[in-house]
């Protein structure tokens, strides 16, 4: 089974990317709000615990979003791996991650991280918020914030991974076409 992690700053195509990378490498796209949602929607005790807290205005901890990973490991069937998407965004959770799949005897087979500059970043926000209607992603101050949390709490992730070799970065910028041959470029290897 492979494990592979996306990663990149916000505005850095993830969601754009990550439909062609599960068709391709026929991998279960494992992206925890989406997971958070479903657990929650089929009423599973994860699933009840996260509602609870999320309704107490508390953050999910670490271990629910974990057991929700590993559930959707232990249901893989008819694909090769997984595309983990916002998780690990810290270092207590990559340590997590790697705990979790030593104990299934396997490991994470690379970090796929799509970089752009700082500068792309609020570029791609503020466009986007204007699309998507997303008003708090066009204010200044909110971007800005978003891209110094990525910075400090995310981007840690990056070197935790890196010590070990399994840490690759993709140029980000370019056309969606672009960012997508270099994704595979660095995929078909593994």
């Amino acid at each position: 089974m492979k494990y592979y992690i996306l990663f990149g700053p916000p505005g850095a195509g993830k969601g754009t990317q990550a439909g062609a990378m599960v068709e391709k490498y026929n991998l279960r796209h494992l992206s925890t709000g989406a997971l958070l949602r479903s657990e929650i929607a089929a009423g599973t005790p994860l699933g009840r615990q996260a509602k609870t807290l999320i309704e107490a205005g508390s953050l999910v901890p670490d271990e629910v979003v974990e057991g929700m990973i590993e559930s959707q490991f232990n249901q893989a069937e008819g694909v090769d791996g997984f595309l983990l998407d916002g998780f690990p965004r810290t270092i207590a959770q990559a340590e997590s991650l790697d705990a979790l799949l030593n104990r299934r005897g396997e490991e994470v087979t690379a970090v796929v991280s799509i970089m752009i500059p700082d500068t792309l970043i609020r570029e791609r926000i503020t466009h986007r918020a204007s699309i998507e209607g997303r008003a708090d992603d066009a204010r200044p101050e909110v971007v800005d914030n978003r891209i110094r949390t990525y910075h400090e709490k995310t981007e840690p992730v990056a070197a935790y991974y890196r010590k070990d070799g399994r840490y690759y970065e993709i140029d980000g910028a370019g056309s969606i076409e672009e960012v997508r041959g270099r994704i595979r470029s660095l995929m078909d290897r593994f």
